[in-house]
């Protein structure tokens, strides 16, 4: 076997080794069915205060019965509705205007937030803790039953205020406004009208009781909990916090983080966030926890002990970011709202390095093409001119293996069966012609960290996310609607559903046009002259094709399109060193031995071997 054929197989399997362990360390997420809503009691209803305030829900009415009862401020803006509960005061009822659940126009909008009661119950919630003399019953807690002071629907231009008098001298306001997209601003105050000072720290919390019911618990995504404290990134799944240890008599387990100058703590979805953003520049704690009693998980920030002299007022405010994880929107929050870091919410992956400024070129490309699907093509148009000078090279050296073949074959015959002698003389060939028989290998090694960057780009990135492309590609996100089940649609029946055994067997127009696109990449060269390796070669193309028929379109498309730039690249190249490929003859060629019959399988011009 000649060295270019060791290092087309070496580099085909290398590929194929690398997609065998996509799939086992990242296998396609399993559905979960949404958990069952569980019984609510006057005690675990709300969430739970930060440990000094654990029981200041005792005795309280059950949230589940009062929750739908109590009184509710709307919230309108161009890109959210919802509403807020006089109960605790939660934020706890988000759609966002702008997404739906699938891609019929008419389906539901996207929920984000959910009042307690219902199935996956999922809110943000502000108070004090009692400091000194106070007890739970002086500041306000989950089931404080709020009057409206000022305003009715929070929306843009009309913030709303909330009011509660303890009858014990403190009197409690809360001020809530919200920007243009999906940061709110919560400002808590109290007024002491007492004759003596009193102490009092305000908190955030984000609670969510039970795993999101669409949890889709895929290795290469990360959901739960992410935060940023004083520069370092922290991610914790709901798995972990299911294990975290236990930090009071009540059975809480608990992670708290000090910050001493900036930081923020949510719970992060594929492509929604809810974080608590404490005042930048201050300290406060962060803490992870989860009650495995109610089986709520929450994360907290709380904030530095307050003291209030009589006669004084004193407020502390923050901010809750809840809606989708837009590119230009977080880094907007970053660059201009102060929220160090924040871009890092989105989840780049071990790849950062490479999917940051991947996503950056794409989102650029598609603002100036407005077809997502064009401005993948045109970034393997970017990243193939990047890696040219590599490639190049890696190009040129596999021609130049082609014009050394003559003066290899003279070699074997000349050692024949001392392989010893035989390897030594073609590793001094190749050195005076300064020919690296591995270069061909390079164009795949390229490759391999490019495809997974691009993959963690269109699996996780909310721009990708229905994306359309032309015709049936609709969601970039998505695999390849069509079916050889249907004949492509042609025939009146569904094609079938994504994820199942029929679906992987009856692959649609991309991955079919990705294995025609390998094939003609491969008839580049003619085929081994071993049988074992044709036969490798022959099936490689359609292998790849279905392993990946499952993939996101959008890397299929990008797939095809290098395919195919790569194609004509080599055969330029190629070209230029004086050997033409025999493309057709390669082509019947194959076909003969599939037959039992040989045929003529290179160019029968030799060119000069070029120094």
């Amino acid at each position: 076997m000649d060295d270019q054929n060791k290092n087309l197989i070496l580099a085909t399997a290398l590929s194929f080794l690398v997609i065998l362990a996509w799939f086992f360390f990242f296998p396609p997420p399993e559905p979960v069915a949404p958990p069952q809503p569980s019984a609510v009691t006057g005690t675990d209803a709300p969430a739970a205060l930060p440990p000094t305030a654990a029981d200041a829900t005792t005795g309280a009415t059950p949230a589940a019965k009062a929750a739908p009862e109590a009184a509710r401020i709307p919230i309108d803006t161009p890109r959210v509705k919802g509403s807020i509960t006089l109960l605790g005061g939660r934020i706890d009822d988000l759609k966002l205007k702008d997404y739906r659940v699938t891609l019929d126009p008419d389906s539901d909008l996207v929920r984000l937030l959910t009042p307690v009661g219902q199935t996956g119950s999922y809110y943000a919630l502000y108070g004090w803790a009692p400091g000194g003399d106070l007890g739970f019953d002086d500041v306000p807690g989950p089931n404080t039953e709020w009057t409206v002071a000022d305003g009715t629907t929070l929306s843009l231009d009309t913030p709303v205020t909330l009011r509660w008098d303890n009858g014990k001298g403190l009197i409690f306001s809360r001020t809530l406004s919200i920007d243009d997209d999906y940061m709110f601003t919560v400002t808590q105050a109290v007024e002491n009208t007492g004759t003596t000072g009193v102490s009092l720290a305000p908190y955030g919390i984000v609670a969510r009781h039970g795993k999101p019911p669409d949890l889709q618990n895929f290795f290469v995504l990360h959901e739960g909990v992410v935060g940023r404290v004083d520069g370092t990134l922290n991610e914790i799944k709901y798995s972990t916090m299911t294990e975290l240890p236990v930090i009071d008599r009540e059975g809480a387990q608990a992670e708290i983080t000090e910050a001493t100058t900036d930081g923020w703590i949510g719970f992060t979805d594929k492509y929604w966030m809810t974080t608590l953003i404490p005042e930048q520049g201050k300290p406060f704690t962060a803490v992870t926890k989860y009650v495995a009693a109610t089986d709520v998980f929450q994360v907290e920030t709380r904030q530095p002990v307050i003291t209030v002299a009589a006669g004084k007022t004193a407020s502390s405010t923050s901010r809750l970011f809840a809606g989708a994880k837009e590119w230009e929107t977080i880094r907007a929050y970053q660059n201009e709202g102060g929220i160090a870091g924040f871009i890092d919410s989105i989840d780049w992956g071990w790849f950062y390095f490479l999917t940051k400024p991947i996503f950056w070129v794409l989102h650029e490309l598609n603002a100036l093409i407005g077809n997502m699907g064009l401005a993948i093509i045109a970034l393997t148009f970017v990243l193939k001119i990047i890696v040219l000078p590599l490639a190049y090279k890696s190009y040129v050296s596999m021609a130049r293996m082609k014009e050394l073949q003559p003066e290899l074959e003279a070699l074997k015959e000349r050692a024949g069966d001392d392989r010893q002698k035989l390897q030594k003389e073609m590793m001094q060939l190749y050195k005076d012609k300064k020919v690296n028989p591995a270069a061909g290998c390079l164009p795949i090694l390229i490759q391999i960290p490019i495809f997974f960057a691009l993959y963690k780009v269109i699996f996780v990135t909310i721009e990708l996310r229905h994306a359309p492309f032309f015709g049936w590609l609709r969601d970039l996100s998505a695999p390849d609607p069509s079916s050889l089940f249907n004949l492509f649609g042609l025939l009146p029946w569904a094609a079938p559903a994504q994820g199942s055994l029929l679906a992987l067997i009856f692959i649609g127009v991309l991955p079919i046009l990705l294995g025609i696109t390998m094939w003609l990449q491969q008839k580049l060269n003619p085929a081994p002259t071993d049988p074992t390796q044709a036969m490798i070669f022959a099936w490689m193309p359609w292998v790849f094709m279905f392993m990946l028929g499952g993939f996101a379109s959008g890397l299929v498309v990008y797939w095809i399109a290098n395919n195919t730039i790569t194609f004509v690249q080599q055969y330029l190249i190629m070209l230029s060193h004086g050997h033409k490929p025999d493309i057709f003859g390669n082509i019947k060629s194959g076909m003969n031995r599939k037959k039992g019959t040989t045929a003529p399988q290179t160019d029968t011009k030799k060119a000069p071997v070029k120094k």
